[in-house]
């Protein structure tokens, strides 16, 4: 990736957006760590990138308030100027079986899950396109592709990000930006280690490479998305999944 990118990670201070912003930190970007919450884990990841030499800033806003992003979007190019790329990174669950599955669990992780990618998109939109190597990339899941029980908000939130980034990929094509998507399987994170040991052994039986993904995993994809090298590369969707089929 080129030096000084500056790259918005949502979602950035656990997990996979905690890994993916310290990869590009290492690699010489610019880095919003974007969280909702986690003060103390957001600073903690900027803490690392400058250890490490990197430059990174911890911003809270709720992705799924299209004010609070706007505002964040002020303080990025206040603080680094317009924006190269953009990870879409946050998401949420709340899983129930669709039956039992009450109105307010479906919208607040479709708010979250895919109104957020559209807030942060709407509001950096301008600054991918003008970018001399935009990179709009987006995080979705094998859920995705898949379905899975319990999981019928979740599931709909990440395969409408297949669409969004397809269109977008089109949209974006005339001023030589792109948009991907990464669909991760089953990555060893906070999420999963709440997952019950006789499921992890179920999931675990339908990977071919018999183990679970790990972040570095998935950073490695981004890497490449948001780097010059990827410039012939959009509207894909990325499957690292150990081999499951869908």
């Amino acid at each position: 990736m080129c030096t000084k990118q500056t790259c918005v990670i949502t979602g950035g201070s656990r997990g996979i957006g905690r890994g993916i912003a310290i990869e590009l930190g290492n690699r010489g970007a610019n880095v919003v760590v974007n969280y909702r919450s986690s003060d103390g884990a957001a600073q903690e990841v900027v803490e690392t990138v400058e250890t490490a030499g990197g430059s990174a800033i911890a911003l809270q806003a709720d992705v799924a308030d299209y004010d609070a992003v706007e505002s964040m979007c002020e303080e990025i190019n206040s603080a680094f100027g317009s924006v190269d790329v953009l990870v879409n990174n946050a998401g949420i669950t709340l899983d129930r079986k669709f039956s039992n599955m009450s109105r307010s669990e479906w919208e607040a992780v479709i708010d979250v899950n895919l109104t957020g990618v559209f807030n942060c998109t709407h509001c950096l939109f301008d600054d991918l396109r003008a970018a001399n190597h935009g990179r709009l990339i987006n995080i979705s899941s094998v859920v995705g592709q898949q379905g899975n029980y319990g999981q019928a908000n979740y599931a709909t939130t990440k395969s409408g990000l297949f669409g969004f980034t397809r269109t977008l990929a089109l949209e974006m094509a005339e001023s030589g930006s792109t948009a991907n998507c990464i669909a991760p399987g089953f990555v060893e994170t906070d999420m999963l280690e709440t997952v019950p040991e006789r499921v992890r052994d179920h999931i675990l039986e339908r990977i071919p490479l018999d183990r679970f993904a790990t972040v570095d995993d998935v950073t490695g994809i981004v890497r490449f998305l948001a780097s010059p090298e990827s410039s012939y590369m959009t509207g894909q969707v990325l499957a690292v999944n150990g081999g499951m089929e869908w």
